[in-house]
């Protein structure tokens, strides 16, 4: 399975309850939690049982005894069943209980670990709030089925089983009778089940579709508000909110159906055995605690089958979230480490492209990088200028093995990024992309993001080195404060120091800039631009610039245009005899902050002109 589909109409139809399968491996965990829940589940059923074998020979014997002792001894025998049947019942709730939520919270911890390991190929067909509905609304019915829909499953089969068995050896002739009542109310059951199914996945997918749209306008809230489509949102939602309750009202409307037939024919089918046992008892066939005794086990018998048929709907309703479960846990990531990584290299790395082209999955014929060759030597700073389009952001997802290449190769000091594990490789590269995304936790937590620890000393060094701590250090709380949802209390250029630090205090042997200070102000470019030039002395680094100070401070500057390297050499060289840098460098340079200076200006308008 090569992934979700990102609408209903894609989606597979529901599979059998068969797909419940895939809960094998989660319950196989806790064979003593299981192994208990079946136990007081069968002590439970056996008190339950008991109860009216223990009411017919009261009535029988307790009731027409002369002797007190022996109807104290038929109630004590009531009453020991009764709690027999509590107390096992009660112990089988807790472990199934138990049981529920634990499966689920391993299967959450699963399912979000697998989607985690996706790559963006994966998210670029698969909604977030799809993946959000079946972590959370499909887990949800799943813990249902296992804390409660298995064990009651269990237990009336059981019942059922028993019960047929007694009243067989109560009455023959009337249970041969109770066999083909419950046979036919169990063909009706099926069908329905099936429906109900069916009905059951739709209503789930339409669930998930309001889970991910709400979750597209509320994270892009600001936008939705600065372009007034608060009403265009409400209208799109209202309509999927409705769509919603329609799947739900067919799906509530079989489930209605099928526990009206349920009750119809579990009563009727006492109804006609009591009729048939009335007469029984008139013709002196049966005693009256015969009759009691048989009635009672016919209920159970009855009532374990209409609970058998509503746990039908309840498995097949669970299949539908189960199959949908299943089909993210079956997914396997398109980028993964080989089974036999090579060593990291070490040392100051040298990044080779070598003849390297790339389509996007989802584009396979847009070619955006097309035999791509250049070296960035150990220590040096290249950086990599282009128009809109020419592959910049691209050759970065590579480098971060976001994507493999469709030819050609990437290495660290002669090492395909191929042959390395991935976790280590990402683990060891510094990275600061231009649109910076801060988490909800401290600032402490954030700079430290990369790393599993880190002492209070290295997160104020590389806070500093970034010039982000002039800020959080006059915070009352300093580096423990608290940065709101997606760090909405920081300014632009605030986040993207925070950013900086983060990427610095791994000390990476190689730094990836997505045009590291385009968020600052003048003042601050240069004084980060200043500490990155100072951490750039023993490390590799890759830039992509849009601003002069930027290209000025590199060692050599790379060209790209459609895929391609075509041009390369210092600022100077390149506005000489690149007429492509030129305009760029008129375009993107002259409309900055006033942190170049007018010489600058005057150089890049002159040079554009010839």
């Amino acid at each position: 399975m090569t992934g979700m589909q990102d609408s209903a109409s894609q989606r597979p139809t529901s599979r059998k309850v068969s797909s419940l399968a895939t809960l094998r491996p989660f319950l196989g965990r806790y064979r003593l939690q299981l192994i208990l829940a079946t136990l007081f589940l069968l002590v439970s059923a056996a008190g339950a049982l008991t109860i009216p074998l223990a009411i017919g020979q009261v009535i029988d014997r307790g009731f027409m005894a002369e002797d007190l002792d022996r109807i104290n001894r038929w109630f004590w025998l009531l009453f020991a069943a009764a709690a027999v049947m509590a107390v096992g019942g009660g112990l089988r709730f807790y472990w199934v209980s138990w049981l529920g939520q634990r499966v689920v919270a391993d299967m959450r911890m699963a399912v979000y670990a697998r989607v985690l390991s996706m790559s963006p190929e994966f998210f670029a067909r698969t909604r977030t709030g799809e993946v959000l509905s079946r972590l959370n609304t499909d887990t949800t019915l799943v813990e249902t089925l296992v804390g409660s829909t298995i064990s009651f499953g269990i237990r009336n089969l059981v019942m059922l089983t028993a019960s047929a068995i007694a009243l067989i050896l109560t009455a023959p002739n009337l249970a041969g009778i109770i066999a083909l009542l419950i046979g036919a109310m169990m063909v009706p059951v099926i069908f329905l089940g099936r429906w109900v199914r069916r009905l059951s996945r739709a209503a789930q997918d339409r669930i998930a579709d309001i889970s991910a749209l709400g979750d597209e306008a509320i994270n892009a809230v600001q936008t939705v508000q600065a372009f007034a489509q608060e009403r265009f949102e409400r209208r799109r939602f209202d309509g999927t909110v409705e769509q919603a309750v329609q799947a739900a009202r067919q799906r509530i409307a079989a489930s209605t159906v099928l526990i009206v037939l349920i009750i119809l024919l579990t009563f009727g089918a006492i109804t006609f055995v009591l009729w048939l046992g009335a007469r029984a008892v008139l013709t002196g066939a049966m005693s009256p605690g015969q009759l009691g005794q048989f009635v009672m086990y016919a209920a159970i018998a009855a009532g374990a089958t209409a609970g058998l048929s509503e746990i039908w709907s309840q498995l097949q309703r669970a299949a539908g979230a189960m199959e949908r479960l299943a089909e993210l846990l079956a997914i396997e990531p398109a980028i993964a480490s080989p089974e036999r990584p090579r060593p990291f290299p070490d040392g100051p790395l040298t990044l080779t492209v070598r003849d390297l082209s790339f389509a996007y999955p989802s584009r396979p014929d847009e070619t955006v990088l097309r035999g791509l060759n250049f070296e960035v030597n150990a220590g040096e700073t290249v950086a990599v200028v282009g128009p809109s389009g020419a592959g910049k952001s691209t050759l970065f997802q590579l480098l971060l093995r976001f994507y493999d290449p469709g030819q050609g190769a990437i290495e660290l000091n002669g090492v395909d990024l191929r042959d390395l594990d991935l976790h280590e490789l990402r683990s060891r590269l510094g990275f600061v992309p231009q649109d910076v995304v801060v988490f909800s936790g401290s600032a402490a937590d954030n700079i430290t993001y990369g790393l599993d620890e880190a002492s209070q000393a290295r997160v104020e060094e590389a806070a500093r080195s970034a010039h982000a701590g002039e800020f959080i250090e006059q915070w009352p709380e300093g580096y423990a404060t608290f940065l709101g949802e997606k760090g909405l209390r920081l300014s632009g250029g605030q986040r993207q120091r925070i950013a900086i630090a983060r990427a610095l205090i791994k000390q990476p042997p190689l730094l990836l800039l997505d045009e590291a200070t385009a968020s600052l102000d003048a003042e601050s470019e240069r004084l980060v631009q200043n500490a990155l030039d100072e951490l750039s002395r023993d490390r590799t680094v890759l830039v992509i610039a849009h601003r002069l100070a930027t290209v000025r401070r590199a060692d050599r500057i790379l060209v790209l245009e459609q895929g391609r390297v075509v041009a390369e050499g210092s600022h100077d060289e390149l506005m000489r005899d690149s007429g492509l840098y030129a305009r760029l460098a008129r375009l993107q340079f002259l409309d900055q902050a006033p942190s170049e200076s007018v010489e600058e200006d005057a150089e890049l308008s002159t040079a554009a002109r010839s």
